[in-house]
């Protein structure tokens, strides 16, 4: 296991949510982090949380937009590990009422700005480095109706690593894969029916509750510095693939 004191760390998504868990593990790891989304307001605002004494950065970046991906890259430089927790509420239509706009946004915005990170990050990933891509549990547990397209994506992804690993050897490439995670987006997706949501999964949960970001960071952690784990699949969902 390998040591992230000093090593630079990119988090996409990293200004809250999952995002911000990884950015803050990492930097009680003694890292660098960059964390990187399209709000600059809270950027700043997740800066200050995280408190890093100088050791995190800011940067103002929309994922789907490859000019802005490539920025970023470029002011960031030579950096160590690269993690992708970004996302947009999914779509939930049932398939007959399927709005395509919305759809081609949320592809956009989780797989193809997948694939623009790595096609970016490649040209200054150090040796030794690793790509980390979050995908989820609704490719096990697709709610039912409007899942097909939010379990198409999510389970993309590990086909997406297994392929990257080979093609990018050494570099390593893999997948967490969450269940539900008390984030500021499941107040977008049910505002203040969440508690009542999280209440009934939580009991049905073999691990007694709904994860919080701090519950889910480690398992990116030790794929940034397990240098023998490459192109799998981490599920860290305290048992939800089970009920």
């Amino acid at each position: 296991m390998t040591n992230l004191r000093n090593k630079k760390i990119i988090v996409v998504g990293g200004s809250s949510g999952i995002g911000f868990g990884v950015a803050a593990a990492a930097l009680e790891n003694g890292a660098q982090v960059v964390i990187a989304g399209r709000s600059d307001e809270k950027l700043q605002a997740a800066q200050k949380r995280l408190a890093g004494a100088g050791r995190v950065t800011g940067i103002a970046a929309h994922m789907a937009n490859e000019a802005d991906v490539a920025r970023l890259f470029g002011a960031v430089g030579a950096f160590d590990h690269l993690v992708a927790t970004a996302g947009t509420p999914p779509p939930n239509y049932p398939i007959g009422e399927t709005d395509m706009d919305f759809v081609r946004g949320f592809v956009d915005s989780k797989l193809i700005g997948a694939v623009m990170l790595a096609k970016h990050a490649v040209r200054s990933l150090n040796k030794g480095g690793s790509m980390i891509f979050t995908s989820g549990i609704n490719k096990d547990r697709p709610p039912v109706p409007g899942g097909s397209v939010v379990s198409a994506v999510a389970g993309s992804f590990t086909y997406f690593a297994r392929a990257l690993a080979l093609e990018l050897a050494p570099t390593r490439v893999n997948i967490v894969s969450p269940g539900w995670v008390d984030t500021e987006m499941w107040d977008e997706i049910v505002g203040e029916a969440k508690s009542g949501y999280f209440e009934q999964m939580g009991a049905r949960l073999p691990a007694g509750k709904i994860a919080k970001p701090a519950d889910i960071a480690p398992a990116y952690l030790y794929l940034m510095q397990n240098e023998f784990m490459t192109g799998e699949t981490i599920h860290i969902d305290g048992g939800q693939r089970l009920v």
